[in-house]
């Protein structure tokens, strides 16, 4: 059977594409080959642990290659649409943008390692983008920190920001009201905003980008014309850096 089995994949490997043809086969010969393809992998299990590799590596480089596209496609709306929250430094030699959801855990954990990046860092531009998809209380939270935002301005909005990823307890007006007033805000100003147009449009730009990019989780970071979905293993720092070697090699 093995016999069988190498012979056909020399024959696949070494002859023009046509030169081997299973439909060509008939019943005995199919019977035949697939029973030595069976034979042969149960006895070499780790061949379909290296074809599911191969594979998954195939994938993740097409998925890369795709989303360098959207966001090349998507530039001004990405790192310049007027709207977003960006601080750090202004003129960083790099753009670190992240989707997030104030009600996702995974924000909440990275959100210091980000902090400690920007801070140390000192050469990153930093662009925040309110994308709530989680519960109620992510559609409220991000309402606020827009309204916040519009309000009171950059300032205000940051220290709101770094709360609200802090926070473990709920969101509700009360919370919110009490979170305006600490960072100096007008609460009723900022809580009547939140349902206005000017706050809804851009949750909706948000949203829209985020679905034309096929980002559907949070958070989701795009360090210049790159996208990462969801926290790299490495840790930011090291995905900075190495985006950062690749644009200045």
């Amino acid at each position: 059977m093995k016999a069988i089995l190498t012979a056909a994949l020399l024959t696949a490997t070494a002859l023009p594409a046509m030169a081997f043809d299973p439909a060509a086969m008939n019943d005995t010969e199919k019977a035949a080959f697939g029973a030595a393809v069976r034979d042969y992998l149960m006895a070499n299990p780790e061949v379909l642990v290296e074809a599911i590799n191969a594979m998954e590596e195939r994938r993740m480089a097409d998925e890369s290659k795709n989303d360098k596209l959207l966001v090349e496609q998507n530039r001004d709306a990405i790192f310049d649409d007027g709207h977003s929250w960006v601080g750090g430094n202004p003129d960083g030699d790099i753009t670190l943008v992240e989707f997030v959801d104030y009600r996702c855990g995974y924000c909440k954990k990275v959100n210091p390692e980000l902090e400690e990046l920007v801070q140390k860092d000192g050469n990153i531009r930093f662009i925040i983008k309110e994308f709530p998809i989680l519960t109620a209380e992510s559609e409220m939270a991000a309402r606020f920190a827009v309204s916040l935002q519009q309000v009171a301005g950059p300032d205000a909005y940051k220290k709101a920001h770094d709360a609200l990823m802090a926070s473990r307890g709920p969101v509700n007006l009360e919370s919110l009201t009490k979170l305006a007033e600490e960072v100096g805000a007008d609460p009723k100003a900022v809580i009547d905003r939140m349902n206005g147009e000017e706050v809804m449009a851009v949750l909706r730009a948000n949203k829209q980008l985020a679905q034309g990019m096929n980002i559907q989780g949070t958070p989701t970071f795009i360090i210049e014309g790159e996208m990462l979905r969801g926290i790299p293993q490495s840790g930011m720092a090291a995905a900075v850096e190495q985006i950062r070697a690749a644009k200045e090699g």
